[in-house]
């Protein structure tokens, strides 16, 4: 299916985001970087945006890294910070109890589990009763793709920008799933073609 044009945006860089840890559904608030990643991508946007600003719908995720972004984005823009809607279905991955653990730790503990994962990582589900797996994922954020009506900007997390590329833009789960996505650049896509920005 052919989506309306659309801007997808990866929160700014959390402490946790620098000492790679997982953080999954944790409230983590940005850092230094993370706001100035933020302003960076709204001055960006603006430039892209131009006069056509008004027609774009700002949805974000609820969670409080990605609101903190999307005010930023919004104030480089001119627009009222917090003149936007927020999914919750646009939240990020459940990790389940490798939450606030690093892989390497993680790996300490239980190396089998790490390389399972690494085997399989679109499908692998983590210890946890909340824990899902990308694939779980792409299946709750889907719908909230599918019924954008117009242009929109979306603020979201590393693993609903994978889930998107999967979805939409051809890749291999494989690929999705172990390709870095940056915090300082904006996703497009535009008449079914997908470009980093």
């Amino acid at each position: 299916m052919t989506l309306p044009h659309i801007f997808i945006i990866r929160h700014g860089q959390t402490d946790w985001n620098a000492e790679a840890r997982l953080q999954g559904q944790e409230e983590i608030a940005l850092n230094a970087l993370g706001r100035t990643q933020a302003a960076r991508n709204g001055r960006h946007l603006a430039g892209l945006l131009g006069s056509t600003v008004g027609s774009f719908r700002f949805l974000a995720s609820p969670m409080l890294r990605t609101r903190e972004t999307m005010r930023i984005l919004r104030t480089e823009l001119g627009l009222d910070p917090q003149g936007y809607e927020t999914d919750q279905r646009l939240i990020e991955l459940h990790f389940g109890d490798w939450q606030g653990s690093t892989l390497t730790e993680i790996g300490t503990k239980d190396p089998q589990a790490v390389a399972a994962r690494e085997a399989a990582k679109w499908t692998y589900v983590p210890p946890g009763d909340a824990a899902e797996s990308y694939d779980m994922l792409a299946q709750r954020a889907a719908p909230v793709f599918q019924g954008l009506t117009r242009p929109t900007v979306v603020v979201a997390h590393g693993g609903i920008v994978r889930s998107f590329l999967k979805l939409y833009g051809a890749m291999p789960p494989t690929e999705a799933a172990h390709m870095v996505i940056p915090q300082d650049r904006i996703l497009e896509y535009r008449d079914g073609a997908i470009a980093w920005l």
